[in-house]
């Protein structure tokens, strides 16, 4: 999402195509992604609380489950251990992608780079962190601190910066189909052959700008 993908690609080994990559990353996704709603739907209608509640489901939900389980507080434990484990995976990549930019384009060192976004990392956190005590005032449209980031991440910067990765790679503006091709191509696994042009360059950008509508409509 975002940059993530731009920056783990860009360290990525040559030795399998992307496209056999991103197949792999895609189903081992969805795996997850169908594994964790086969728990979390029972949970909610358990408990009672609605399973489009968003982001909170894991701090509201999931704590109600962890009480009821044998060892609760080592599985709940584990549980929110290992997630800070998966943020920290996630940060540190979106991170690089900053202090890269901030490395070449400015030409600072990369201890500088870390701390001063370390410290702008920290601030801009705290609106989220204290939107469930003393900033649980803050609604808008009935969603709070973290929902609102969460709408503005999943609906808009996530897909728009798509469209603007797609835009770049097909498009002779950027760096072009033909570049983009065969840098996809390279190493082993599955090719992806040049006839999808049409579909890059035509179909694709409607389907994102679809799913940036649909995002938006309440």
């Amino acid at each position: 999402g975002m940059a993530s993908m731009e920056i783990f690609g860009s360290y990525m080994s040559k030795e399998n195509t992307l496209t056999t990559e991103a197949v792999r990353i895609c189903s081992l996704d969805t795996f997850v992604a169908i594994s964790s709603g086969l728990i979390i739907f029972p949970a909610c209608f358990s408990y009672g609380i609605e399973p489009n509640a968003g982001p909170p489901l894991i701090f509201e939900t999931l704590p109600s489950v962890f009480i009821n389980m044998p060892l609760s507080r080592l599985v709940g434990t584990l549980f929110f251990l290992f997630m800070t484990f998966a943020s920290f995976s996630t940060v540190i990549g979106v991170m690089q992608n900053i202090i890269a930019f901030c490395e070449e384009n400015f030409k600072i060192k990369k201890r500088t780079c870390v701390i001063i976004n370390a410290a702008a990392l920290i601030l801009l956190s705290l609106p989220t962190i204290f939107g469930y005590n003393i900033l649980s005032f803050v609604n808008i449209g009935g969603k709070n601190i973290l929902d609102i980031e969460d709408f503005l991440v999943s609906n808009l910067i996530l897909p728009i910066g798509a469209l603007i990765y797609l835009s770049f790679c097909v498009h002779k503006f950027g760096w072009g189909f033909d570049n983009y091709i065969s840098e996809c191509n390279t190493g082993r696994g599955i090719k992806l052959s040049p006839k999808l042009k049409p579909y890059f360059q035509y179909v694709l950008p409607v389907l994102i700008l679809a799913i940036v509508i649909i995002g938006l409509i309440p």
